[in-house]
């Protein structure tokens, strides 16, 4: 009995946002020696990106297919049902997470972790603290993903109409995006600061997916547009390396091109970023097809039924994680980290067959002559 699900399915999506999961789990761990080849050491987005635009893309499979099918309200309804289902998933873990945070923090005599993750003013005040978490004003570090998540998809469940009217959509997303890059157009929070991720420019990434994923990747000369591609990822690992990986490069930058690789947001997706995710997704597309010998590996099992279930296994993640960290910091050792990324592998991959177990063991085999006995 195979655990993955392949009927309909463009395994591509699972298997590069089973990777996305698995570099999220690496980043948020310093001082990993592995996480030093992940997305963002390589491209200048990271994991996040990837993770909306297959997001999108999953999204306009699934709902798009109900709203030919069913109508704009039925399948608006179910999106919005799906956002409430992340919420609740994003509460269940912000609790968890919280109570991890801080039981290390004792356990381990580190109170510094509280600082770190922002939980002061939980601290300060807990009832305060508590109802700013339920209205998602009030976020702490590592627990933003998923309510831009919850709002991407709450905020388009309504407008899934525009589906069918893709111009209009993305005329419109991207007339967002503008806007609230422009203008500082933020959600609220209760530090006054804005959503970390912000939902009003992140949705044109999510809405892009959706496009992509309905109407097929844009009619553009495919060898020029592939060399585009890789200069835009060579210019994007230039301004990375001269920037966050060796900042000391910076005194090598001409002074009139230093002002534009200046304060490239991960929070408002600057433009810089929105092109270098756009360029891999249009390599990976062209170059990387459903039927690629690597797609039957075991490994790329592996990182398949990860993507399949994200949401269980992004919400583990985020506690494996913290884990890491904690015995990363009381012994950084070889050994220690190759138990870390071998053992949060492997519980990604154990959580996610738990999932696909529990989906298949009460599943029955159609008849195939349902009226044999009749």
């Amino acid at each position: 009995m195979t655990l993955i699900r392949g009927t309909g399915r463009d395994l591509r999506v699972d298997f590069f946002r089973g990777i996305a999961l698995f570099c999220i789990f690496l980043d948020h761990i310093p001082h990993d020696t592995l996480a030093r080849f992940t997305v963002r050491n390589l491209a200048l987005n990271d994991a996040t990106e990837i993770f909306i635009l297959l997001a999108g893309f999953a999204a306009a499979l699934v709902y798009g297919r109900k709203l030919d099918r069913a109508g704009p309200l039925s399948a608006g309804a179910d999106m919005a049902r799906r956002a409430w289902t992340l919420y609740i998933a994003h509460i269940f873990l912000a609790v968890l997470f919280i109570a991890l945070v801080s039981a290390l923090a004792d356990q381990f005599h580190r109170p510094h972790y509280l600082a770190a993750i922002g939980l002061q003013a939980f601290i300060a005040n807990p009832l305060r603290a508590s109802i700013h978490l339920v209205l998602l004003t009030y976020q702490p570090a590592y627990l933003n993903v998923l309510p831009l998540y919850v709002a991407i998809m709450a905020g388009i469940a309504p407008l899934l109409i525009l589906l069918r009217h893709p111009r209009i959509l993305l005329l419109s997303s991207f007339a967002l995006y503008v806007g609230a890059r422009l203008f500082g157009w933020n959600l609220p929070t209760a530090s006054g600061h804005g959503w970390f991720f912000n939902p009003l420019t992140w949705q044109f990434l999510f809405v892009l997916g959706m496009s992509f994923a309905r109407y097929g990747r844009p009619n553009l000369p495919p060898r020029s547009t592939d060399a585009l591609a890789i200069a835009t990822l060579a210019l994007g690992f230039i301004i990375l390396l001269t920037t966050w990986i060796e900042p000391r490069l910076a005194r090598h930058v001409p002074t009139l091109i230093a002002p534009l690789i200046r304060n490239i947001d991960k929070s408002g997706l600057h433009p810089y970023r929105l092109a270098s995710i756009l360029a891999l997704a249009w390599l990976a597309a062209r170059h990387f097809r459903a039927d690629h010998p690597i797609m039957r590996s075991r490994a790329a099992a592996l990182f398949i039924l990860i993507g399949q279930y994200g949401l269980s296994t992004y919400c583990a993640s985020i506690l494996l994680s913290f884990l890491g960290r904690a015995i990363l910091e009381t012994d950084p050792g070889w050994l220690a980290q190759l138990f870390v990324n071998a053992a949060g592998l492997s519980l990604l991959w154990a959580i996610a067959a738990l999932g696909a177990w529990y989906k298949l063991k009460d599943s029955k085999p159609k008849d195939p002559h349902p009226h044999a006995d009749a």
